[in-house]
C-alpha cells in the first residue's frame, strides 16, 4: 500500500471507529467505572481478536460467513445478548444486594469482538474497497494492522473520556448513578444490535 491508499483507508475508518458503538461504549463505561489502567486486559483481548478476525476475513473468511447467513444471525443475537448482560452487570454494580463490579477482563474484550457481527461487516466492507486483485498476504496483514491500531486509538480515547467522567463520580452514590447511566447506554446499544 502506498501513502495515498493508507490515507484513504484511515479516512474510511475514522468515522466508523470513533463514533459511538458497542465497543466504544463498553470501554467508555469501563473507563468511567474503573479507570484507564483497569481496562488494559479487555483492550488487549479485544484487539488481539480484532487483528485475528480482520486477517482471516481478509483471507476470505467473509465468503464463508456469507454462505452461512444463519451463523451470522446467531452471532448477531449472541452478541446483542452478551452486550445486554454486560450492561446489566455494569448498571447494577454497587447497589445493595449485588456484587461489586469488576473491571472487564481479557476474555470480556475478546468475546465482545467475537460476538460483534457489525465489526465483521465493517471489516468485509473495508477489504472490498482496499484489496485489489493483486493483493497478497502481506497487504492483508498491513490493512489488518492499520484497522486494529485505528480501533485501539479510538477505544483508548473513549476509555480516557470515560475515566475523566468517572473521576467526578468516584463516590459510592455517584458511582451508582454513573453505573446505571452507562448500563442504560450499553443496554440501548445491545438492543440496537439485536434489532438492526
Amino acid at each position: 500500500m502506498d501513502y495515498y491508499q493508507i490515507a484513504a483507508l484511515l479516512a474510511f475508518l475514522f468515522p466508523l471507529a470513533f463514533s459511538p458503538g458497542p465497543g466504544n461504549m463498553f470501554f467508555a463505561a469501563n473507563g468511567a467505572r474503573f479507570g484507564l489502567r483497569a481496562t488494559l486486559g479487555a483492550t488487549t483481548g479485544y484487539h488481539i481478536v480484532t487483528f485475528g478476525a480482520t486477517f482471516l476475513i481478509g483471507l476470505g473468511f467473509s465468503s464463508a460467513l456469507a454462505a452461512a447467513p444463519q451463523a451470522f444471525d446467531a452471532i448477531r443475537i449472541a452478541g446483542s445478548l452478551y452486550v445486554l448482560w454486560l450492561a446489566w452487570k455494569l448498571g447494577t454494580a454497587g447497589r445493595a444486594g449485588h456484587q461489586e463490579a469488576k473491571a472487564a477482563s481479557f476474555w470480556d474484550g475478546a468475546v465482545l469482538l467475537i460476538l460483534n457481527p457489525k465489526a465483521y461487516v465493517i471489516i468485509a466492507l473495508m477489504f472490498s474497497q482496499f484489496l485489489v486483485a493483486t493483493s497478497n498476504v502481506l497487504q492483508v496483514a498491513v490493512i489488518s494492522v492499520i484497522f486494529t491500531l485505528n480501533n485501539l486509538v479510538a477505544f483508548t480515547l473513549w476509555t480516557t473520556l470515560g475515566d475523566w467522567l468517572g473521576k467526578t463520580f468516584r463516590s459510592e452514590e455517584r458511582a451508582r448513578y454513573l453505573n446505571a447511566t452507562f448500563g442504560v447506554i450499553l443496554a440501548t446499544v445491545g438492543v440496537w444490535m439485536l434489532v438492526s
